[in-house]
């Protein structure tokens, strides 16, 4: 989808920078934990750059209805989320217990790692589809 799809209105020049803020927050968050002890992930999740990015994505998401980038605020809060639920479900849930047969331990890292990866993608696609005032779906 591009910014000309039919009834799309353009959005207020201010929810387009408060965006590119939240997409910069969340990256902000990978990062920090590119250069410290917390797994991306922890640091995705954990981390305050995310958390205020989240809360600015709760305040703010009223204000783009039925623009182009209404999709990018949904976006922002589904990777957060959904990335918690796979962090809690996939990681916890099922490394945890494989711990007692010892595989949880090849389990843990693998799953972290991907979820990682998952994340930097998501911040990345987001953001790029920013750049170029399209939606993102």
């Amino acid at each position: 989808m591009s910014s000309s799809t039919g009834a799309l209105r353009e959005p207020d020049p201010s929810l387009i920078t408060i965006s590119h803020v939240t997409y910069a927050l969340h990256a902000l968050g990978l990062a920090i934990s590119a250069f410290g002890a917390a797994s991306i992930v922890g640091s995705f999740l954990l981390g305050w750059p995310s958390i205020i990015a989240v809360i600015l994505n709760y305040v703010k998401r009223g204000e783009p209805r039925d623009t182009w980038i209404e999709s990018h605020f949904a976006w922002q809060i589904r990777t957060f989320w959904w990335g918690g639920v796979a962090w809690a479900a996939g990681i916890i849930a099922i490394s945890l217990p494989l711990m007692l047969l010892l595989v949880g331990f090849i389990t843990w890292p693998v799953g972290l790692f991907a979820l990682g990866v998952w994340a930097v993608y998501r911040v990345a696609k987001g953001w790029l589809r920013l750049q170029s005032r399209q939606t993102v779906a």
